[in-house]
């Protein structure tokens, strides 16, 4: 915490040469490999689903990424109790519980639809917000994308203290993951024109990832609308 504060007044963008670079890397591989994997998912929504396959894919990643997200909710709870915030942890524990039973395993939502327990999302770097802890300087992650020193800081405790880590056998911690994996692929193919847009037909996307990026991260800890001149750097 104390480094993450040292950091904060260093400017907005002081690895941007590092940055832009990632950013490069994450772009190819999202080119090269992610699109390619999702397209032939958003091609059956756009469509209509006019074949057995093409009806069956959006509903099976639909599915994985419902476990996903269910899967994800011990970790969000941990986090909310943290934040002296026990309402939200009850909420997500509360839909944890009946998605992991009735909706089998998370597959469907009934917490949402029969019991109104929707997800309340969280992670450790709204922890470390809540704490005071800075944002620190944008910082793009390898595979992982936009980040800053606050969330990468918050991504690799999250990791160390996600419960499913510590309940789950060897074997089921590794499908586990994989089917988080997968289910970002799912949020890919969903918002994959929005994402096209600014990660490959922007004059400049690294720039606009960044102010996209961070004026939504603020938005969601609730901060105060901040004017950003996207060419400031």
């Amino acid at each position: 915490m104390l480094v993450l504060s040292a950091c904060a007044g260093r400017g907005d963008d002081p690895y941007a040469p590092f940055n832009r670079q990632m950013h490069a890397f994450n772009a190819g591989v999202d080119a090269k490999v992610v699109r390619p994997l999702t397209s032939p998912l958003k091609r059956g929504k756009a469509q209509g689903a006019p074949s057995a396959d093409a009806a069956a894919a959006p509903s099976l990643m639909d599915g994985i990424t419902n476990i996903g997200g269910n899967l994800s909710l011990p970790g969000k709870v941990v986090n909310h109790l943290l934040q002296g915030r026990p309402q939200p942890a009850a909420q997500n524990a509360g839909r944890f519980l009946v998605n992991s039973t009735l909706g089998l395993g998370g597959l469907m939502d009934p917490a949402g639809r029969e019991f109104a327990l929707t997800e309340v999302d969280t992670d450790f770097g709204e922890t470390l917000h809540v704490w005071g802890v800075p944002e620190g300087a944008y910082l793009e992650l390898p595979i992982l994308g936009p980040s800053s020193e606050r969330d990468a800081a918050g991504r690799v405790v999250d990791w160390l203290i996600d419960p499913m880590d510590q309940w789950l056998p060897d074997d089921a911690r590794v499908a586990a993951r994989a089917v988080k994996i997968v289910a970002k692929v799912g949020k890919r193919a969903k918002y994959g024109d929005t994402v096209d847009s600014v990660l490959h037909d922007s004059a400049d996307s690294y720039t606009q990832t960044k102010l996209l990026y961070q004026q939504h991260r603020r938005h969601e800890l609730g901060q105060e609308a901040e004017i950003i001149d996207p060419y400031s750097d």
